[in-house]
């Protein structure tokens, strides 16, 4: 039976660092060694919990956990105790791995408890590690969502969605064994565990942690041999506006293998702001926790701002109507169906091995996301660009406006309001019209707060960068973008005075 990590199995690269967090790491003999040892324990355990935090602890909890066949469930460190008690209810661990001096709320305190060591130890050897006692579609992970629209819900993601969207996402970047990843991303999330933590690994390659995240940081790893960083839109934000006063900062940007950009879309200001500054690119996916990516620009291929590439090897992808019907995607041997005229709009679904098994204790939700032929709806909306790209407007449930007969995307608009200097950051709904059925709302924070743009001069900006229908009809000014942990907006806490 294949390991997820052939690397860290094989030996071939055991003297290589495999993690590091801060000051402390591990090469890959000694993750072999902590892991292993620690999967021995967990034999049986059922699931388990992980106390996610950014330390060698939850990256050697999970490694362990896929090891021994167990299902890992990861904690958020910052969730509140409601939260928390929930997701424990839902999905009944039998223990939780926690660093040992990590002090557990309530409702985490009341599991057995099995403290993570992850200290280098042994002689440089890896040791035999027993075949992984699971299949391709046994759980490797329970990751819980957002809850936007109730209480979270654990999808089930298998190990065959995990090692087939790592070995896509390697074919997509060329990503090797001889990379250095550098990333600040939360632990419990896809993106930071799966894509941050597991992709080196089963590359056999290196990944270094920043704790938390910093453009002083990045600067550091990319100078010290870090080859390819990802991040969210806020980091990019937060370094794009560094580079025009610091020649380091951007030098050190220039000088990575790839830059990817996940979890939100990335505004097309900042793509170009950090493009200009460095001469590198920013590399975009798309991917959602029940899905795993879905597609990428490819490394070898040429980014346009805005949008998400093409699907990945095995994703099929299509864009349907409102009926249902169809408009245009891709099979899962990645030609193309429909016609890609980069105007219609369609809610994108995809099929293939990087999909969830279920909802936890939820067949209901589980069968109202597939359609009768087996496509996972994912509720954002796309289109495809007549070369082929993906290029995404705006979820469905609150980025898909329906004003005058038209369907608007929000996010083409924000990203023409951040063309504006006088616009820091933007956001864009919709709300009842009477009538045009919905009319467009902004929600911006201006670069200077004495001095914010006007409504009139941000309806003309957009009306003549997009078309006279998509300008805002309403314009409000706040201090601050509600966002979540992964830097997206909160768009249903947007609310009117």
């Amino acid at each position: 039976m294949s390991s997820l990590f052939p690397a860290l199995v094989g030996g071939s690269v055991a003297e290589r660092s495999a993690l590091r967090f801060g000051e402390r790491s591990l090469t890959y003999a000694q993750l072999a060694a902590s892991a292993g040892a620690l999967a021995a324990r967990l034999d049986g355990a059922g699931r388990v919990a992980v106390w996610a935090t950014p330390t060698l602890e939850t990256a050697v909890g999970v490694v362990a956990a896929l090891l021994a066949g167990v299902p890992a469930v990861p904690l958020n460190a910052k969730s509140g105790e409601g939260e928390l008690e929930h997701i424990l209810t839902d999905s009944a661990p039998s223990a939780v791995l926690a660093a040992p001096g990590d002090e557990l709320p309530g409702p985490v305190r009341a599991l057995r408890r099995i403290d993570v060591v992850a200290e280098p130890a042994g002689d440089g050897a890896v040791p035999a590690l027993p075949p992984e006692p699971a299949g391709p579609a046994d759980p490797a992970l329970v990751v819980y969502t957002s809850g936007t629209t109730g209480p979270p819900k654990g999808a089930v993601i298998p190990r065959r969605a995990i090692a087939s969207t790592l070995d896509a996402l390697a074919d997509a970047w060329q990503w090797t064994g001889d990379d250095v990843l550098v990333h600040g991303l939360p632990l419990f999330h896809v993106h930071g565990l799966v894509l941050g933590v597991l992709g080196p690994l089963r590359r056999g390659g290196s990944m270094r942690h920043l704790g938390r995240f910093s453009a002083q940081g990045v600067v550091r790893e990319l100078n010290g041999g870090a080859t390819m960083l990802f991040g969210v839109p806020t980091m990019y934000h937060r370094l794009a506006e560094t580079l025009d006063a610091d020649p380091e900062a951007a030098e050190a940007l220039g000088r990575a293998r790839l830059l990817v950009s996940g979890s939100a879309a990335l505004p097309v200001h900042d793509h170009e702001r950090i493009t200009a500054a460095t001469g590198r690119p920013v590399v975009e996916r798309y991917g959602m926790t029940e899905t795993l990516m879905n597609t990428s620009v490819r490394a070898d291929g040429k980014p346009r701002p805005g949008t998400v590439g093409v699907p990945l090897p095995g994703v099929g992808l299509r864009l349907v109507e409102e009926d249902g019907s169809v408009i245009a995607g891709y099979d899962a041997d990645g030609t193309p169906t429909g016609a890609h005229d980069g105007e219609s709009v369609g809610e994108i679904q995809v099929r293939g091995p990087n999909l969830f098994t279920e909802y936890l204790n939820r067949p209901d939700a589980t069968a109202a996301a597939y359609t009768e032929d087996g496509w996972f709806r994912t509720g954002d909306m796309a289109v495809l660009d007549t070369d082929g790209s993906v290029r995404i407007v705006g979820r469905k449930a609150t980025d898909l406006i329906k004003s005058g007969g038209f369907k608007i995307g929000a996010g083409e608009i924000e990203n023409a309001l951040l063309e504006h200097p006088g616009v820091r950051e933007a956001a864009v709904t919709g709300e009842p019209d009477e009538d045009l059925g919905e009319r467009v709302v902004a929600w911006i924070v201006p670069t200077d707060p004495q001095s914010p743009p006007s409504a009139d001069e941000l309806a003309d900006q957009v009306a003549h960068r997009l078309a006279p229908h998509k300008r805002p009809r309403v314009v409000h000014v706040l201090e601050s973008l509600p966002r979540n942990d992964m830097g997206k907006i909160l768009k249903r806490a947007l609310k009117r005075d």
